[in-house]
C-alpha cells in the first residue's frame, strides 16, 4: 500500500514538475518574445504580429524582404507540430475577408444595374478580384523572391498536403496554394534536361532515391539506365531549383514494343543500335516534389519528351510505355468478395479463376510464378478481367487505375496487355505479373485526350477490346 502511494505521489510530482516547466516556458516566451518550436496557442500572437507586419508591406522593398526572411526562419525553426500549427493559423485566420467580400459583391451588383456605368463596373470587378486574393496567398507570394524561396514554398505545401485530411479550411487553403504554384511552375518556365551518367553525384542520388516504379539496385544499374546508347533520362528543371529535378522519366530505345520489364532492365542485355531502334519506351516516371501534387507536370513531360525524341531521332516511329497496373489486385479482390461479379464474361472469368485456386496464391505465393501449369490455367481469365478493369472500371468518367488514367488523359491508347510482364514480387502483388503498353500516336493524341475527358471514351487496340468479348 505504501509503495503504491509512493508511486502515485511520484507521478503527481512529475506531472507538477512538467506543468511548472511549461508555465516557465510560457512566461519566458511572453517576456522574451521567443516562439517555441511547437507553436502553442499562447505563442500565436507572436507569429501573427510578424505575419501582419509582412502583409502591411511598409518601409520599402528592403524592409519587406527582411521581414519575409525572418518569418521564414521562424517557420523553419518550428518542429513538425509547430509547422502544422502555423499552417492551421494561416488556414483559419488569413483567408478571404468575408466582410470585404460581401461589400465588394454589393458594390458590383449596384454598378452592374447601371448600363452606362461601364468604367465603374470594371473598377468593381478589379476590386472584387483583389478581395478574393486571400491574405495568406499575398503572404506566400513574398517568399518567391527569397533565395530558395520557391523550394521553401513547395516544401511548405508538402506539409499542408500531409495534414489536410477532410478539413474544409485546410483544403480551401491547399486549393489556393496549388493554384499559386501552378502559375509559377507553368510549362513555359520549365527546362527539359537530358540527365546523363556524368551528372553530379547528388543528382544521381536524387534519381535513385525518388525512383517510384522500378527501384535502382546499384550504381551499375543506374549507369546502365543513363550511359547505355539505347537509354535516356529526361527531367523538368525549374530555374530557381536547378539542382532538384521536379519529375523525371526513363526511356529505352528498342526495336518493337517490349512486353517484359525484367528483360528491359537487364544489365546483361545487348544494347540496341540507334539505327535499328524504331520505338521509344517510357518505362517509369517519378516525381520528386510532393508539394507539387496536382500541378500536372507529368503529362507535359511525356509530350515534351516525345517531341524531343521525334526531332533528335527521325527513325523513331512508335512511342509507347511499359506500365504497371497497380490497382488490379485490389479491384479483383473486392470484385470476388462481393455477391455480384458483374456481366456474363466477367462472372465466367471469375468462376474459372476460383476453380483453379485462390487469389492469395496468384498474388502473393512466389512459387506460383514458377508453376508453369498453374500459371497457364489462369492466363485467359486473368487477361479478361484485367481488360475489363482497365476499360470498364471507372471513378466517375475516368479510369479507376491511376496509371491508366494518367496515360489515357494524356491522349494515349491501350495497345496491349502483357502476360508475365513483371514477375517481380511487387509486380505479382499488384497485378498478377501483368503489365500494359499505352501507345502515343502523334496524330491521335489530341482527339484521344478530348474523347477521354469529354465522354470517358477509352481507345484501345483490337487485341484488348477482343478480350471483353471472350
Amino acid at each position: 500500500m505504501l509503495t503504491a502511494r509512493k508511486l502515485t505521489l511520484g507521478r503527481s510530482l512529475q506531472q507538477l514538475r512538467q506543468a511548472w516547466i511549461d508555465a516557465g516556458q510560457t512566461a519566458r516566451s511572453r517576456i522574451t518574445g521567443a516562439i517555441r518550436p511547437g507553436l502553442p496557442p499562447e505563442d500565436h500572437h507572436l507569429v501573427q504580429r510578424q505575419i501582419d507586419a509582412c502583409l502591411l508591406s511598409s518601409g520599402g522593398a528592403v524592409s519587406a524582404h527582411a521581414r519575409a526572411v525572418e518569418l521564414g526562419r521562424v517557420y523553419l525553426d518550428l518542429d513538425l507540430k509547430g509547422r502544422r500549427n502555423f499552417l492551421r493559423l494561416l488556414a483559419a485566420d488569413y483567408g478571404v475577408d468575408t466582410t470585404d467580400l460581401r461589400q465588394g459583391v454589393d458594390n458590383w451588383l449596384e454598378v452592374s444595374l447601371d448600363s452606362d456605368a461601364h468604367s465603374g463596373r470594371l473598377k468593381a470587378e478589379a476590386a472584387l478580384r483583389a478581395t478574393l486574393r486571400s491574405a495568406r496567398i499575398r503572404l506566400l507570394t513574398q517568399f518567391n523572391d527569397l533565395p530558395d524561396g520557391i523550394k521553401f514554398l513547395v516544401s511548405m505545401r508538402s506539409e499542408l498536403i500531409a495534414m489536410k485530411g477532410d478539413d474544409a479550411q485546410l483544403n480551401a487553403f491547399d486549393h489556393e496554394f496549388r493554384n499559386l504554384l501552378e502559375s509559377w511552375f507553368d510549362i513555359g518556365f520549365l527546362d527539359l534536361h537530358r540527365i546523363t551518367w556524368d551528372a553530379p553525384a547528388t543528382l544521381l542520388e536524387t534519381l535513385a532515391n525518388y525512383e517510384a516504379v522500378h527501384p535502382i539496385r546499384s550504381w551499375r544499374d543506374i549507369k546502365h539506365r543513363l550511359a547505355a546508347a539505347d537509354r535516356r533520362c529526361y527531367a523538368f528543371i525549374h530555374p530557381q531549383m536547378p539542382n532538384d529535378p521536379l519529375i523525371f522519366v526513363w526511356v529505352a530505345l528498342t526495336h518493337g514494343i517490349p512486353d517484359n520489364i525484367q528483360n528491359l532492365l537487364s544489365i546483361q542485355g545487348a544494347e540496341v543500335e540507334l539505327g535499328e531502334a524504331n520505338t521509344a519506351v517510357f518505362y517509369s516516371i517519378s516525381a520528386t516534389q510532393s508539394g507539387l501534387d496536382g500541378v500536372g507536370l507529368g503529362s507535359f513531360l511525356i509530350k515534351r519528351v516525345v517531341d524531343r525524341l521525334s526531332r533528335d531521332h527521325k527513325q523513331l516511329k512508335v512511342f509507347s510505355t511499359l506500365s504497371p497496373i497497380p490497382g488490379f489486385t485490389r479491384w479483383l479482390q473486392e470484385l470476388t468478395a462481393g455477391e455480384d461479379c458483374g456481366s456474363g464474361n466477367v462472372n465466367d472469368a471469375v468462376g474459372r479463376l476460383q476453380h483453379h485456386g485462390d487469389l492469395t496464391r496468384i498474388f502473393s505465393d512466389r512459387s506460383w510464378v514458377r508453376d508453369a501449369a498453374a500459371v497457364d490455367q489462369v492466363r485467359e481469365p486473368l487477361l479478361v478481367l484485367c481488360a475489363h478493369y482497365l476499360m470498364e472500371a471507372k471513378r466517375g468518367e475516368s479510369a479507376l487505375d491511376p496509371v491508366a488514367n494518367f496515360h489515357l488523359s494524356n491522349g494515349a491508347s491501350i495497345e496491349r496487355l502483357n502476360w508475365l510482364g513483371d514477375t517481380s514480387k511487387k509486380g505479382q502483388l499488384q497485378s498478377a505479373c501483368l503489365m500494359a503498353n499505352y501507345r502515343y500516336r502523334l496524330k491521335d493524341i489530341e482527339s484521344n485526350h478530348e474523347a477521354y475527358h469529354t465522354d470517358g471514351k477509352i481507345v484501345c487496340a483490337k487485341s484488348v477490346s477482343g478480350l471483353l468479348k471472350t
